[in-house]
């Protein structure tokens, strides 16, 4: 059995499983009994209760499409166990990108190699550790800056979404534009028909609902909009690879 995949593997993947839905159980009871002994009503309590499980929809849908990313190269119990505690696409997939490419690897192919797959494993931990340790000590007077800053108008709280935003396209474009220049040597990692074209179906597809709530005002759909246009994308890969011929699938440029 493959050693990503093996029975400790899985062994520690559901003990992770375990304790972070014993603790989640822990806190809903806990908050459950505190609430009534503040005397909120019982009504109020199940709303906020359902529509906090509706909301965790579309960030779960991020995380699975993160997980089925990761999966090619480094198996299907390593994401699982990481994306259970902490984490999101924007981290995972550079963390393990980052010390991948360091070893000579790629994250297109399975890693087959033990010190490369340790090294990814404690890259993506080690750094989710970080802001762990941190938070206690600064999130509060950081929060209280950001809050005021952003906080002092519209024009100041569209600045702080614009920053954000900008955060997490710098992320993408960096490694898409490192794809495109063609930087590994065998060409595994580089740009070519499939990766740019599944770009291109996951731009237009949020694009297109992006533009689809915004017509109709269906801001409960807009948190959902990338986990699908994300799926669309690996939906037009399968079906580029199922349709068309192996030289314009497997293209790329060096």
């Amino acid at each position: 059995m493959d050693f990503k995949e093996n029975t400790f593997m899985y062994a520690l993947a559901l003990g992770v499983v375990a304790f972070v839905t014993l603790q989640s159980v822990f806190f809903i009871v806990k908050s459950w009994k505190h609430a009534k002994e503040l005397g909120i009503e019982k009504e109020k309590l199940k709303n906020t209760v359902v529509s906090s499980i509706l909301f965790t929809v579309a960030p779960a849908i991020s995380i699975l499409a993160t997980v089925i990313v990761l999966a090619n190269a480094l198996g299907i119990v390593l994401p699982w166990i990481r994306l259970t505690v902490i984490g999101n696409l924007a981290y995972e997939t550079t963390a393990a990108q980052t010390a991948v490419e360091a070893m000579g690897g790629t994250l297109t192919s399975s890693i087959s190699d033990y010190q490369q797959f340790s090294t990814v494993t404690w890259a993506m931990t080690i750094g989710s550790i970080a802001p762990l340790i941190m938070l206690p000590f600064v999130c509060k007077k950081l929060q209280k800056k950001i809050g005021s800053a952003v906080n002092k108008n519209e024009s100041a709280a569209k600045l702080g979404d614009a920053i954000s935003a900008a955060a997490f396209i710098g992320i993408i474009s960096a490694f898409i534009a490192r794809a495109i220049a063609g930087t590994t040597s065998d060409g595994a990692g580089n740009a070519g028909f499939m990766s740019i074209s599944v770009l291109v179906v996951a731009i237009v597809a949020m694009v297109i609902l992006e533009a689809i709530c915004k017509k109709w005002n269906l801001e409960k759909l807009r948190p959902f909009t990338m986990p699908i246009a994300m799926f669309i994308g690996m939906g037009a890969a399968m079906l580029f690879e199922a349709v068309l011929p192996a030289e314009i699938v497997n293209f790329v440029w060096r």
